[in-house]
């Protein structure tokens, strides 16, 4: 029998140095990335009108704030190491926590760095003396761009960041989230004062969009992978101090923080651009501060978009390195992965192998496109089942220290778990190449697990005929 989480943190959990502040940069730094720069383009050619682009905004903040009260009443009463992984295996055992890991650690946070930083790469080549990261490495050969290898350095930057201790790079995550909030606060100011803006572009309509219930929901897709990232501090949840009160506050406020955040922007594009503009500019918020105030306005938005995904760059590998230790510390993978540094505090070991494979990713994929539809059918399908463990938990340990209790149980988890179900449904009709390669990943997990669970018991027997 393989020992429970709560055996083992004790003695093998990492340092609690992280403050509520941090926690809630860690939400909002992670999840604004360059997400509200891009996804007004795509949300108009969906649906077509303002009105139902708000309605989207709305749903899908709900949807997000809906998960976040979820995960916060999870988070409070396991405030461990590895978030998700702790959740599913103190409710569902063993093998659905390891495919759980084996998939964040093989496919979907590996992908998520590397489609971050191939991201921040296409938007840093928008400035002129970065425009060389479009070109191939070889004048004969298009298998290689400067811009992979500039999103291989970004990601060892902030691993080696991380490899620091947590601490510094939670100071980085305050200090800059902060920073590219006040950006996002500048440049909708900056929108609504220009005399260029008017209110009858609210009022305007794409008529090309794909419309109907299908375009709503492409819509939607666009608004929760904008919201994406909120779980990740679930992920370092064992080095939050008093997790019990700063875990549910930072998920909660730090929902509400992005959601304004968003809502002013999209409205701030929609004040300078008519609907049709906005759905024939791939980059809208460059588009629109273009109109207010030329180049130097595009230049304001592209260097906010390249901060935003920076710091988002942080929390992703910040929070993906924790999955793996988790595992490895419950004797559920690889020992070494448990390692943390005698020095710095933090789990090393984890954090170089989660680069050396968004590493291989970016070399071997090397696109953003193909990288964003590898990670996004295994996120859902664990948002899904994670959020599920709460009615386990609740019929299962009525009685156990809950210091946060999410409000509108069971309606508004059920209403998380059906929305995650239908978008599940949705990404992988459109994305079924991908979705497939996701699933033939997750099942590939089955027989690793058999292995090192025997192996694990081999040794035991040895220890015990020692």
């Amino acid at each position: 029998m393989l020992p429970t989480t709560q055996e083992i943190t004790n003695t093998h959990d990492l340092p609690r140095v992280l403050g509520a502040s941090h926690a809630t940069a860690i939400v909002v730094g992670t999840i604004i990335g360059s997400g509200i720069f891009l996804v007004p383009h795509e949300m108009v050619r969906a649906v077509g009108s303002s009105g139902l682009v708000y309605l989207a905004w709305i749903a899908g903040g709900l949807l997000s704030l809906f998960g976040a009260m979820t995960y916060a009443e999870l988070s409070a009463m396991m405030p461990y190491a590895g978030g998700e992984y702790v959740y599913i295996r103190n409710a569902y055992g063993d093998m659905p926590a390891f495919l759980y890991m084996w998939t964040w650690f093989s496919v979907a946070k590996p992908a998520s760095v590397a489609s971050v930083t191939s991201g921040l790469a296409r938007t840093m080549a928008i400035f002129g003396p970065f425009a060389w990261l479009e070109q191939p490495v070889f004048h004969h050969s298009r298998a290689l761009y400067w811009s992979q290898f500039f999103a291989i350095a970004a990601t060892w930057l902030i691993t080696g960041l991380n490899y620091l201790g947590i601490k510094k790079a939670g100071d980085f995550q305050l200090v800059f989230t902060w920073l590219k909030a006040v950006l996002i606060v500048v440049i909708a100011g900056f929108c609504f004062g220009s005399h260029t803006g008017t209110l009858v572009n609210f009022k305007t309509t794409f008529t090309g969009a794909q419309g109907g219930f299908g375009g709503f929901m492409v819509a939607m897709i666009a608004v929760l992978w904008a919201y994406d990232g909120w779980n990740d501090l679930t992920m370092v949840a064992g080095e939050v101090k008093r997790p019990e009160r700063s875990l549910p506050i930072a998920l909660i406020a730090g929902i509400f923080i992005v959601g304004a955040l968003y809502m002013a922007t999209n409205a701030a594009i929609q004040y300078i651009l008519p609907a049709a503009q906005i759905a024939n500019s791939p980059r809208p918020a460059v588009a629109a501060m273009a109109v207010v105030s030329g180049h130097t306005g595009a230049v304001l938005v592209s260097a906010a978009m390249a901060l935003s995904i920076f710091v988002a760059l942080n929390g992703t590998i910040m929070s993906g390195a924790r999955i793996p230790f988790a595992a490895a510390r419950d004797r559920l993978f690889f020992q070494r992965m448990a390692h943390v540094h005698p020095r710095f505090q933090s789990p090393s070991t984890s954090l170089i192998v989660q680069a050396l494979l968004s590493t291989l990713l970016l070399l071997v994929v090397g696109r953003f496109q193909q990288l964003f539809e590898l990670a996004i059918f295994s996120e859902w399908l664990f948002y899904m089942i994670t959020a599920t463990t709460i009615f386990f938990y609740r019929k299962r340990q009525p009685h156990a220290l809950r210091p946060y209790r999410v409000w509108g149980y069971p309606v508004l988890p059920a209403l998380f778990v059906a929305a995650s179900a239908l978008l599940l449904y949705f990404s992988y009709v459109e994305n079924l190449r991908n979705s497939l390669i996701g699933t033939a990943i997750i099942l590939a997990g089955i027989p690793l697990f058999f292995a090192i669970r025997r192996r694990y018991e081999q040794s035991q027997r040895t220890e015990q005929k020692i």
